[in-house]
Parts: structure tokens; C-alpha cells; sequence
């Protein structure tokens, strides 16, 4: 009788450890996640700040805007509602001209050829193409000064 009582101790005490182990796990997810997402904030308001300049710059020097087009996921051209800069050579981003940073790959059909697309506007990153395949990527500030000096075509 005493062995299965210290037998259940043990059990009680290591489901216990399994447990708190557990809940360590867990706290130090939700830590990270919410550095992570601090990070990332503060990422897309020091570069929100960089396309604020721009978007004051090109006004400045009468860059020539465009209606933007985006790339649907099936490669397909369609328009948008929005004007403003590429600021990539493959036209895949652009700030328009309300200051927003658009990424122009979006879902879109047979219907979004017909009649356009509406774009969100994307967080800015510091850093232009991070993590993707291919590409171009760089600094937001070196895609930036290339479009306003017109080397984004």
C-alpha cells in the first residue's frame, strides 16, 4: 500500500514538472512573439518615416506618377485604384501617392482583370525583399533614392 501511494507521489510530481515545464514553454513563446512584434513595429515606423520623406521629395520634383498595376498570383496585369511610384524594376512595390507602401502581387481571377483590384497598404519594411527567393533586395532607402533619380522604369 505504501509503494502504490509513493508510486502515485512520483507520478503527481512529475506530471507536475510536465506541467510547469509546459507553462514555461508557453511564457516564453508569448515573450518572444511580442518582441518580435514590438520589433516589427518599430521597423515599419522608422521606415514609414523614410517613405513620408520620399513622398515629399517626389511631390518636390515633380516625379511623374502612374496608375499602379499589380501582378496577380496567376501572373496576370491588372489595374488598381491607386497612383504613385514603383520602386522596384519588376513594379512588384510602390508608395503611393497617399504615402502608403503597396505590395502589387495580389489573389485575383478572371473578375479582377475585368474590373481592377482594391490594394491594402503593407507595413514598410527597413529592408526591401527580405526572405523572398529572388529579386531584388536591399535597403528601402536605396530602392527609394533609385526612384526618385528615375531609374525605376
Amino acid at each position: 500500500m505504501d509503494q502504490l501511494r509513493d508510486s502515485d507521489h512520483v507520478n503527481q510530481s512529475a506530471d507536475k514538472d510536465r506541467l510547469d515545464r509546459a507553462a514555461e514553454r508557453d511564457r516564453t513563446a508569448r515573450i518572444r512573439a511580442e518582441m518580435l512584434e514590438s520589433t516589427s513595429r518599430l521597423e515599419s515606423e522608422r521606415a514609414q518615416k523614410l517613405v513620408d520623406e520620399f513622398l515629399l521629395k517626389a511631390q518636390a520634383a515633380s516625379l511623374p506618377q502612374v496608375e499602379l498595376r499589380a501582378r496577380t498570383l496567376d501572373g496576370h496585369l491588372v489595374k488598381t485604384d491607386q497612383h504613385g511610384w514603383y520602386i522596384r524594376n519588376d513594379h512588384s512595390v510602390a508608395v503611393g501617392v497617399d504615402g502608403q507602401y503597396y505590395q502589387l502581387t495580389v489573389p485575383g481571377g478572371f473578375m479582377a482583370r475585368i474590373r481592377g483590384v482594391h490594394l491594402e497598404p503593407s507595413p514598410p519594411p527597413l529592408v526591401v525583399g527580405r526572405g523572398g527567393k529572388d529579386g531584388e533586395t536591399g535597403d528601402l532607402q536605396q530602392f527609394l533614392d533609385r526612384a526618385l533619380a528615375g531609374q525605376v522604369k
